[in-house]
């Protein structure tokens, strides 16, 4: 068992030691690195005061990003790493932070605090510093709380969602305690800023076990968005369902490309059904318009949870787009193509292909339609077509030259766009003009006399 300390990190905890201060790799960094994983980021942990830190680093350029708390962010080699004291967290009244820290000389102290055994391990002269089984726990795949659940989700709400996270990230279990902590306390996530939920939910839904976790905390991902919730349970008597709405997002999410606006569409995508349920006589029940009353629904939560606009638009336009089947030929493509652009095409494809595998065996057929579609798409790209202005033989120059002026411009470009994008036209300068002027005189003569 070892763990491999970069250059620009072992500089900094030399810089510590020649001070006299202990100092050790703590958190994450052991995790991953035991795990063998390369951590993102590195964290330490020393005896220091933040003041004595500055003063032992005084070679470095230091940050001082959270001094209450005892952090300062040194750059080494121009890497960020936290440097934080041996600490004892106060009471936690307001559910997310400690009202006070107490500076500690004891590594075991600042290890006591933290959330979770595989999250509270130290390095330290060549070997793991473990109090808590951490390393079994690795070993056995178990999330697990260090100390009493009930206490570590009281201090910080948020660790309810990074237990779920940390369950689908590494495609672990959470251990029966810490699952019913999860469970009774999950309230405690709506006193959460928003901007921490959505960077827990985003890491969740891009990991392998994902579909796990949403199937088993479903209450817990209907507290933070409630708008989810009449999925549970609600029914999709008929031949194309084989789960009701909840277990069918769910199959669709675990079916969907590992990133996260496509999964985050598909945790969306059928949110409208449930207010649009209708059965008929023989007891097929029906969703008309679930998508188009769907998408404003999903602009509303991604934007509460403080989603980037381009998220809030990719993924809403997704929900309402997601019925859009991308049916295998080259003209509706091109105009499909034209319409959206290549990326939400492959978006919509990616989204088409998770909703039909989490149906019934009835509508499998269709993913062999999406393949021939993506096909055609690529071929369609490779053969560089014409599906956007800027792809034009002729610009706005060409057709102000002609005499056109102001918005006659813009319409006479997606005159010959279309005409292109159709087939009527071929993309060439000439016969774009030549198309141009014959449509002017078939317009003109069609106009009454006065």
């Amino acid at each position: 068992m070892t763990l491999t300390v970069p250059n620009y990190v072992q500089n900094v905890l030399d810089a510590l030691h020649a001070a006299g201060w202990q100092a050790c790799p703590v958190g994450g960094c052991v995790r991953d690195s035991l795990l063998g994983k390369e951590p993102h980021d590195w964290d330490l942990a020393t005896a220091s005061e933040p003041l004595q830190t500055k003063q032992a680093l005084s070679a470095f350029s230091c940050l001082e990003t959270g001094m209450k708390h005892g952090t300062i962010t040194v750059l080494s080699d121009q890497h960020p790493i936290e440097v934080t004291t041996f600490r004892i967290d106060g009471s936690y009244s307001d559910n997310r932070r400690p009202d006070n820290v107490v500076f500690t000389r004891n590594l075991q102290d600042d290890l006591r605090r933290r959330d979770f055994t595989i999250n509270a391990m130290a390095w330290e002269n060549g070997a793991p510093v473990d109090l808590f089984g951490g390393i079994h726990d690795l070993d056995a795949k178990i999330i697990r709380c260090v100390g009493n659940p009930e206490a570590r989700f009281q201090e910080d709400g948020l660790r309810i969602l990074r237990a779920l996270r940390f369950a689908s990230v590494l495609n672990f279990t959470i251990e029966p305690e810490t699952e019913s902590a999860i469970h009774q306390n999950k309230g405690l996530l709506r006193n959460i800023a928003a901007e921490r939920i959505s960077t827990e939910l985003s890491k969740l839904l891009c990991g392998p076990g994902a579909g796990r976790i949403l199937a088993e905390f479903c209450d817990v991902i209907c507290t933070i968005i409630p708008e989810l919730a009449p999925e549970n349970g609600c029914p999709q008597h008929g031949p194309f369902h084989c789960y009701d709405v909840w277990m069918h997002t769910v199959k669709s999410v675990e079916s969907t490309p590992p990133e996260l606006l496509p999964r985050l569409t598909m945790l969306l995508h059928d949110i409208g059904k449930p207010s649009c349920r209708t059965t008929d006589i023989e007891g097929i029940d029906h969703f008309y318009r679930h998508a188009e009353v769907g998408a404003p629904i999903a602009s509303l939560v991604l934007h509460r949870l403080r989603f980037s606009g381009e998220i809030c638009h990719l993924a809403a336009e997704g929900v309402r787009r997601h019925m859009l089947f991308m049916e295998p030929d080259e003209h509706i493509l091109r105009r499909r193509l034209r319409q959206f652009g290549p990326d939400f095409c492959f978006l919509l494809l990616n989204l088409q292909r998770a909703d039909t595998k989490a149906q019934s065996s009835a509508v499998q057929n269709r993913l062999k339609l999406l393949d021939q579609s993506e096909r055609i798409l690529h071929s369609l790209l490779k053969k560089q077509v014409c599906f956007s202005r800027k792809q034009l033989a002729v610009t706005g120059t060409d057709l102000t030259a002609l005499g056109l002026r102001g918005p006659s411009v813009g319409h006479a470009l997606e005159l010959l766009l279309d005409a292109v994008v159709d087939g009527r036209c071929p993309n060439e300068r000439t016969e774009l003009l030549d198309f141009l002027q014959q449509s002017k005189a078939s317009k003109s003569s069609k106009e009454p006399t006065p």
